[in-house]
């Protein structure tokens, strides 16, 4: 199963997530960046119908591929003190 960490992370004169190296949005608080940060993790592994998905990988090549919908990652929120919080959606 694929896992996905999202890191709450100061960004930009307040508070962000980020996944790899894209950032949300800027918050003003370390509280809601934490709260949308959940949010966003447990929306992560939310299946839905099957299709086909494009993505383009760090190189910037782009790939195509069938979902059936269900495979959905494993997400993470990591907080400013690095506490792991699985989200059992």
């Amino acid at each position: 199963m694929t896992k996905v960490v999202y890191k709450v992370v100061q960004h930009d004169g307040g508070w962000a997530y980020r996944l790899g190296d894209v950032y949300s949005e800027t918050f003003p608080t370390h509280s809601d960046a934490l709260q949308a940060a959940r949010i966003v993790a447990a929306e992560q592994q939310v299946g839905g119908e099957p299709e086909e998905i494009s993505w383009q990988d760090e190189k910037g090549v782009w790939h195509t591929e069938y979902s059936d919908g269900g495979d959905r990652p494993e997400a993470e929120v990591v907080d400013g003190d690095d506490e792991v919080e699985q989200n059992q959606a």
